[in-house]
C-alpha cells in the first residue's frame, strides 16, 4: 500500500492524476446509469443500452490509463505505439460488453459477479496491452506480487460493483459507480507501482513525452466526447421517459370523456386540502354533485348527446373556478367540487355560480335540454373529522337534495345521517338473514264466498330479526329491492314455498308473489321450472302473483315472460288491481287466471258509494272475461257479506284467517301433510289461515 502511495505521489504529475480520477469517476458514473438503463429494458432496446454501457465503460478504462501514462515520470524518454494502443480501446469495449452481457441474462443466480470478473479482466488485458504500447528508452521489469494483486483488485472489486448494481436497493447506481473507479484505479496504480525502469541513454527517435501531449489529450478529449454521448443519451431519455410519465400520470389523473379531473385526482387532492385546512385552521367544504335527468337524455337522445352534455357542463363548472376552489368528475353523471373557506362567503359565491351553470339550457343541433342538478354539502371538520365520514356525509346530503322537489341544494344534518346507517345496518342484517334462519314463510288462506271452501293459500315473507324482533313486510321488502337481495329471497321463498305444498293434503293451490326487481333482473322462467323440479310440485297448483307495474317496467319483454310461465302450467295472477296503471289493454294482451282486486276498495266501499261501484265494474269485467275477482282484505263480516251479495269468486284477509306459520295451520285441521287427513275443511270466519308472498301488507 505504502509503495502503491510512494507510486502515486512520487512518479505521477499530480495535476494529471486528479484528471485521470475525475475522468474515471465520472464514467463510471455515466456508465451506471446507462447499465440501470439496460436491466429496466428489453428486446433491441435493451441491445442499444448495452451497446452503449459498454462504449462508455471501454473509454472510461482507456481514457483513466492513457491520462494516468499521460501523467507517469518513467525518469527516460517514451512512445506511443499506436496499434496497441487503439487494440487496449478495443479490449476494454469489447470486455465490457460481454461482461455485461453476461450479467444482465441471469442464466445463473451468480452471473452478476461473474459478468463483473469478466469486466475486471477486460480492465486488466487493457491496461497491460496499454503497457505494451508504451515504449520507454531503458530495460523494462516487473513486481510479480503487486502484478497479481493489480489483477486480483481489478477482477474483485468490478465483480462486487454489478453484484451491487443488480441488487434492489436506491443506492444501487452509486454503489456500481463508486465500486467500479476503485476498481479501475486500483488496477491502475497497483500495475504501476509493479513497474520497474532502468533508463538506457540510447541514440534513436524516441520522442519525449512533452511533445506527444498535446496528441494525448487530443485523444483524451475525444474519448471524453464519447463518454459525454453516452451521458447525453442517458440524459435525453430520463427526460422523455419523464415526460412519458408525466403525461401518463395526466392521463391516469384526468377523465377522457371531460378532461375534469378524476376520481384518483380528486382523492389526491382532497387528502392534500384536508392536510392544509389542518395546518391553516380553516375549513373545507366538499360539494357532492349529481345531474338531474342525465338518465332521461341517454335514454331519449342517445349516449352521444349525453357525453356531449357532461362535457359541456364539465367545460362550465371548469371556467367559473377560482383559486381554492377543485372540481373533478367522480363517475358517471357525478362530480364534487372543494372550496377552501377562508370565510362562509366563499362557498355561497361558489354554490350561487355553480347551480345555474349547470342549471343553464344545453343546445345539441336542433333541440334544447335543460340537466339541472342536485348539490350536497358536507364542511370539515364540522360535519366530519376524517376524509371517508366527510365523502360520505356529503353523499347524504346530496341524495336528500336529489329526493327533495323544493330543495336543489342540502347541508348535510347528523340526523339524516342516524336514519340513513339505521337502514344501511337493516339492509347488511336483511343480507344474512337467510343464513341466520331469521327469514320464514307464513300462508294466509283464500277462500270461495260462494261455498266457503279453501282454494289455496299465498306465501307471505315474514322477518323475525335478532335484535330488532319482528319487521314489517312494509319496511323490509323496498330495502330488500333497493340492494338487489331480493332476487335471492324472492327465489328462497318460490322454493320454500312449493316444497311445502308439496307435502299438503288436501293439494291446495299455494300463490308466490313476485318482485318487479325479481322479474325483470333474473331468468324468471328457468328458475319456476328449476323449483318444480326440485320439488315435484305440480305446476298446475302454482300462481304468481304480480302487480301492473311490474309489466310496464318492461312491457314486452315482461309479457314474453309471463307467456313462457303460463306454458308451463303455472297460473298468472294480475295483484292490486284498481291502483298504478290499471290499464284495461294489459287485460286484453294478457289471459291472467285471477285479478285481485286492492284492498283499498273492500276497505271504504260500505260508507263510499263511488268504491262500491268500482267493485261492481271490476266484477262485471272480471265475469265478461271468464277470470275469476278475489278481493284483498276482508276484515269484516259486512265487507264479507257486501262482497258475496256483489257476486264476487274469491276472498282473502284478516276475517277469514290471518298469515300463521304452517304448524299452526296443520294444528288447525285445514291442511294436513302427506299421509293426513284428506278432508276440504270450510274455513269459518273467526278462524286462522295464511297467505305466503313477497307482498309488504300483512292482511293480505
Amino acid at each position: 500500500m505504502v509503495t502503491v502511495f510512494g507510486c502515486i505521489v512520487h512518479r505521477h504529475n499530480h495535476w494529471l492524476v486528479l484528471l485521470a480520477a475525475l475522468l474515471c469517476g465520472g464514467g463510471s458514473w455515466v456508465t451506471a446509469r446507462l447499465f440501470q438503463r439496460t436491466v429496466n429494458t428489453s428486446g433491441t432496446q435493451r441491445l442499444g443500452w448495452q451497446v452503449l454501457t459498454a462504449i462508455s465503460a471501454g473509454v472510461a478504462i482507456w481514457c483513466t490509463h492513457f491520462i494516468a501514462m499521460l501523467g507517469f515520470d518513467a525518469g527516460a524518454p517514451v512512445h506511443f505505439n499506436l496499434p496497441l494502443t487503439l487494440v487496449s480501446l478495443l479490449i476494454a469495449v469489447g470486455g465490457s460488453t460481454i461482461g455485461f452481457a453476461l450479467t444482465t441474462c441471469r442464466i445463473v443466480k451468480v452471473a452478476p459477479a461473474l459478468g463483473g470478473a469478466i469486466v475486471g479482466v477486460a480492465i486488466v488485458l487493457m491496461h497491460y496491452t496499454g503497457m505494451l504500447a508504451w515504449r520507454v528508452e531503458g530495460i523494462v521489469s516487473w513486481d510479480v506480487g503487486y502484478l497479481i494483486a493489480s489483477v486480483l483488485l481489478a477482477m474483485t472489486l468490478a465483480a462486487l460493483a454489478l453484484h451491487l448494481a443488480m441488487r434492489p436497493s436506491p443506492h444501487a447506481v452509486n454503489q456500481m459507480a463508486g465500486v467500479l473507479s476503485l476498481a479501475i484505479l486500483a488496477l491502475h496504480f497497483t500495475g504501476m507501482s509493479a513497474l520497474r525502469i532502468t533508463p538506457l541513454m540510447l541514440d534513436g527517435t524516441w520522442t519525449d513525452v512533452n511533445e506527444l501531449r498535446p496528441l494525448a489529450l487530443a485523444v483524451a478529449g475525444t474519448s471524453l466526447v464519447i463518454v459525454c454521448t453516452g451521458l447525453v443519451s442517458y440524459v435525453i431519455d430520463s427526460n422523455v421517459r419523464a415526460e412519458s410519465l408525466e403525461h401518463l400520470r395526466r392521463l391516469a389523473l384526468s377523465d377522457m370523456l371531460t378532461g375534469l379531473p378524476n376520481r384518483a385526482s380528486f382523492n389526491e387532492r382532497l387528502d392534500l386540502e384536508i392536510t392544509l385546512a389542518q395546518e391553516h385552521g380553516r375549513k373545507l367544504a366538499l360539494i357532492g354533485i349529481d345531474l338531474n335527468r342525465f338518465k332521461e337524455i341517454n335514454d331519449l337522445r342517445g349516449h352521444h348527446a349525453g357525453d356531449e352534455v357532461l362535457r359541456i357542463l364539465a367545460r362550465r363548472m371548469a371556467n367559473l373556478l377560482r383559486e381554492g376552489e377543485f372540481v373533478a368528475r367522480i363517475g358517471g353523471d357525478e362530480f364534487a367540487a372543494l372550496c377552501r373557506m377562508d370565510d362562509d362567503t366563499r362557498l355561497m359565491n361558489l354554490l350561487e355560480r355553480l347551480e345555474p351553470a349547470l342549471y343553464k339550457p344545453v343546445r345539441l343541433d336542433d333541440y334544447e335540454v335543460v340537466p339541472g342538478a342536485s348539490f350536497g354539502v358536507a364542511i370539515y371538520p364540522d360535519d366530519a373529522a376524517t376524509k371517508a365520514i366527510l365523502i360520505n356525509s356529503a353523499d347524504l346530503a346530496m341524495y336528500r337534495a336529489k329526493g327533495s322537489i323544493a330543495q336543489s341544494i342540502c347541508f348535510y344534518e347528523p340526523a339524516m345521517d342516524l336514519i340513513v346507517r339505521a337502514r344501511r345496518s337493516l339492509a347488511a342484517d336483511l343480507r344474512r338473514a337467510v343464513a341466520d334462519n331469521q327469514l320464514s314463510v307464513h300462508y294466509q288462506v283464500q277462500t270461495s264466498l260462494a261455498t266457503g271452501e279453501i282454494r289455496g293459500y299465498e306465501a307471505l315473507l315474514r322477518w323475525q330479526h335478532a335484535t330488532l324482533g319482528t319487521i314489517p313486510p312494509a319496511e323490509f321488502i323496498p330495502l330488500a329491492e333497493e340492494n338487489g337481495v331480493i332476487l335471492d329471497i324472492g327465489a328462497w321463498v318460490l322454493r320454500e314455498a312449493c316444497a311445502r305444498a308439496a307435502t299438503w293434503e288436501p293439494p291446495y293451490a299455494v300463490a308466490v308473489n313476485v318482485s318487479a326487481v325479481q322479474f325483470m333482473h333474473a331468468d324468471l322462467t328457468a328458475l319456476v321450472a328449476d323449483v318444480l323440479e326440485e320439488t315435484r310440485l305440480p305446476a298446475s297448483r302454482l300462481q304468481l302473483e304480480l302487480t301492473e307495474s311490474t309489466i310496464f317496467a318492461g312491457r314486452e319483454r315482461a309479457l314474453d315472460t309471463l307467456r313462457q310461465i303460463k306454458a308451463l302450467g303455472v297460473s298468472i295472477a294480475l295483484d292490486d288491481f284498481g291502483t298504478g296503471y290499471s290499464s284495461l289493454d294489459t287485460l286484453r294482451s294478457f289471459p291472467f287466471d285471477r285479478i285481485k282486486l286492492d284492498q283499498s276498495f273492500v276497505a271504504d266501499a260500505e260508507a263510499k258509494p263511488q268504491d262500491r261501484a268500482i267493485i261492481r265494474a271490476v266484477l262485471a269485467l272480471g265475469k265478461s272475461l271468464g277470470i275469476p275477482i278475489l278481493a284483498e282484505g276482508i276484515e269484516t263480516r259486512d265487507q264479507l257479506a257486501l262482497l258475496a251479495d256483489e257476486g264476487c269468486d274469491e276472498a282473502q284477509g284478516f276475517l277469514l284467517g290471518r298469515p300463521a306459520p304452517l304448524n299452526e295451520i296443520v294444528g288447525s285441521g285445514q291442511i294436513a301433510l302427506t299421509g293426513g287427513n284428506r278432508v276440504r275443511p270450510r274455513v269459518p270466519a273467526s278462524e286462522s289461515a295464511v297467505e305466503a308472498d313477497l307482498d309488504p301488507d300483512p292482511r293480505g
